[in-house]
């Protein structure tokens, strides 16, 4: 079971990674570019590949004005393939060639999707491709008419529009053709809401759609999985909504310029973006430091598990919060809605927290030596590439290539998964037939 385990992750990491390279290789070409005259760097073609496929959003360079329309296709068509998953893919085609499933390819596809059994993953690959049709063509058409009819721009640009921006949202990509993302549309609730739609679907997780279709047809009991990720992500929109609203509603270079309706409106979408997706319709560097510090949390904590979400994951951060909550009342195990929580799954999520903060701190110590930028701004740059959200202060394009680099790995580490790249680096994952006396040492 330990080398079932490891191969697909390996395979996982690999995959990302051969991705990654081939989307810079094009990028590389001059056809990618809007000037073939004007040469792009190495550096500026890996941090964009990296942060499409790792659809995070965090550009060296304009993407609307720096690539032709043949370097944005292939920057959608990255960010695509690293929010469907390459697994995923990879079955899928299989499937569609071979019309059968075999075991090695199950077990590709149950690591990628975190399918709760082999038995489930046909049915999630299915989902897989029928949602991310669905949406993706529904908020491409919704957006594209918007802009065509109320904007005045021409029937083939808003179409064009309207499919990059509604594969990016629903990808929790980022990436906007828009130099100032979609502030220039903040008053507007026909491109703000369904923008969030594709956003809140794709980040919260496929296994969790999965079940709520099956919920629909069969009356199934509904997961802990499933409940804590719905409810978990409401409190943290909710929250993040109202204490944006709060921090930025009479400061005139964000929210206090907009009328009280429209202020409401933002708010919620900047909460909504700032959890993984990385479109902004704010200036993100005029925030007050207490919205950044609200996004430092949101981004860390991220969206739903295997979706196109980043972060350390919604469950992850409500299973310790359960941990937390039944320790101070003193119950001997972690209970939520009836069932217990395994222990396998706590100890996973602490796993995550410790690993992810570690890998940020790194990165911290390894950035601030580089710039002189503001300790601030630099740790709102290191939590959003690491949580694959993409926003930022404005600092990314003035960073060194040394520090754009730490930026690539985090964003890498934080796509692929911190416990995921730990298992498949890892050489051995032996279970012992035997446990040693248990000892209890001082705590606190």
């Amino acid at each position: 079971m330990n080398g079932q385990l490891t191969q697909p992750t390996t395979l996982l990491v690999g995959g990302f990674a051969a991705t990654i390279l081939l989307g810079t290789l094009l990028l590389l070409l001059p056809v990618s570019q809007a000037d073939p005259a004007q040469a792009t760097g190495f550096m500026t073609a890996l941090f964009t590949a990296t942060s499409a496929v790792c659809v995070t959003g965090l550009v060296v360079v304009d993407t609307g004005t720096h690539w032709s329309g043949f370097g944005q296709a292939v920057i959608m068509g990255l960010f695509q393939l690293g929010g469907f998953g390459m697994m995923t893919s990879a079955t899928l085609l299989g499937l569609l060639v071979n019309r059968q499933m075999r075991l090695r390819s199950r077990l590709l596809l149950q690591t990628e999707t975190h399918a709760l059994s082999l038995g489930d993953v046909r049915s999630v690959a299915k989902l897989v491709f029928g949602v991310t049709l669905v949406v993706e063509l529904t908020v491409a058409l919704a957006l594209g008419l918007r802009w065509w009819l109320a904007h005045d721009v021409a029937l083939s640009e808003a179409a064009w529009l309207g499919l990059f921006h509604a594969v990016s949202a629903f990808n929790n990509a980022g990436f906007s053709t828009y130099s100032d993302s979609v502030m220039g549309f903040a008053t507007d609730p026909a491109i703000l809401g369904p923008l969030m739609l594709a956003i809140v679907i794709g980040g919260l997780g496929f296994p969790v759609l999965h079940e709520l279709m099956l919920r629909r047809r069969d009356r199934v009991r509904m997961s802990m999985h499933v409940s804590l990720t719905l409810w978990g992500s409401l409190i943290l929109i909710v929250l993040g909504t109202v204490v944006l609203f709060l921090s930025e509603r009479w400061r005139p270079e964000t929210l206090g310029a907009l009328s009280l309706a429209d202020a409401w409106w933002v708010a919620l979408f900047t909460s909504v973006s700032a959890r993984t997706a990385g479109f902004n319709a704010v200036d993100i560097g005029a925030l007050g430091i207490e919205s950044l510090t609200l996004h430092y949390f949101l981004m860390f904590v991220g969206g739903g598990s295997a979706g196109t979400a980043g972060g350390v994951k919604v469950t992850t951060f409500f299973v310790l919060l359960l941990v937390v909550w039944n320790e101070v009342r003193g119950n001997r195990d972690v209970e939520y809605g009836g069932r217990r929580v395994a222990e396998s799954a706590q100890r996973q999520a602490l796993s995550i927290l410790v690993l992810s903060s570690a890998v940020i701190v790194l990165a911290m110590l390894a950035l601030l030596p580089m710039t002189t930028h503001p300790y601030h701004q630099v740790l709102f740059e290191v939590i959003s590439a690491f949580a694959t959200v993409g926003l930022s202060t404005g600092i990314t394009a003035d960073l060194p290539e040394a520090g754009q680099f730490v930026l690539v790995m985090l964003m890498f580490i934080g796509r692929v998964g911190v416990v995921t790249l730990a298992v498949a680096l890892a050489l051995n994952h032996n279970r012992r037939p035997y446990r040693y006396p248990e000892e209890k040492p001082i705590v606190g």
